[in-house]
């Protein structure tokens, strides 16, 4: 299968998904998300497949959402093309996938590395959810995961003004496995998910679907709630506001509607 914004490779047993748009430092757009999903199914079908890897390139894992996509949305107009719906497909799969972050991992970009089951970071990672300078808030689970992963207070920070975490710091707190040189962070993921897929298949399926389960308890209502506020946003004007001055490289002027 021939895509547009991703690129697949299979090593042995492990499935590997590259997301290729360099010049948008990975940015999610539809397609993108999309086809990631597709892929996401083919190596999920595959019983030769034991695992999957999600990566970028050095610069960026996905330095967020595509704004262009969304800067003139009405909030009923983003409640009716779901957007966030294509990330649902992310929970379904049911083999172990690896997030290798190297560079920026922002916004939608942290999103999705926090949906995947484990995180291997480079030496020169960063992790943010920067949404609220664009007058939203995460919308794929951002709130709701780090949370979990880090805990309240520093998630407030990292949700409310925009602080970022180091790749030490992230795996200090607890939000990825290990950090390695930026030389082999992709190899070192590769080797993770090798050294998985050559395991009992069906003990590995039970064993993630539990974890996922005890982690995952309550966050179901807290996603859909999370979804509605972030759809919510979009009736706003500090949003038109926020995404145009993003667009438009200048301080956003903030009214409170």
């Amino acid at each position: 299968m021939s895509y547009k914004s991703i690129k697949t490779e299979i090593h042995d047993r492990v499935g590997l998904i590259r997301i290729d748009r360099p010049k948008a430092l990975n940015a999610l757009n539809s397609t993108v998300m999309s086809e990631l999903g597709q892929a996401l199914k083919v190596f999920d079908a595959d019983a030769q497949i034991g695992a999957i890897v999600i990566t970028g390139d050095s610069r960026a894992f996905a330095a967020g959402a595509d704004i262009k996509e969304m800067v003139d949305a009405t909030a009923a107009e983003i409640l009716q093309s779901e957007p966030i719906e294509r990330w649902d497909l992310i929970r379904e799969v049911k083999k172990p996938i690896i997030a290798a972050v190297s560079g920026w991992c922002l916004g939608g970009g942290n999103e999705l590395a926090m949906a995947c089951d484990m995180i291997i970071a480079s030496e020169t990672a960063k992790f943010g959810q920067p949404e609220i300078n664009i007058g939203v808030i995460p919308g794929a689970g951002g709130t709701q995961r780090l949370t979990r992963a880090i805990g309240k207070a520093l998630a407030m920070e990292m949700v409310l003004n925009n602080r970022h975490l180091n790749a030490e710091e992230a795996c200090r707190y607890g939000l990825v496995n290990r950090v390695v040189p930026e030389e082999i962070y992709l190899e070192e993921a590769l080797k993770l998910a090798d050294e998985i897929a050559k395991r009992a298949p069906l003990a590995v399926r039970m064993g993630k679907e539990m974890v996922n389960q005890a982690f995952e308890s309550f966050l179901a209502g807290g996603m859909a709630d999370e979804r509605r506020s972030f759809y919510f946003l979009f009736s706003t004007e500090d949003q038109k506001e926020g995404m145009r001055a993003f667009m438009e490289k200048r301080e956003a002027e903030w009214k409170g509607e």
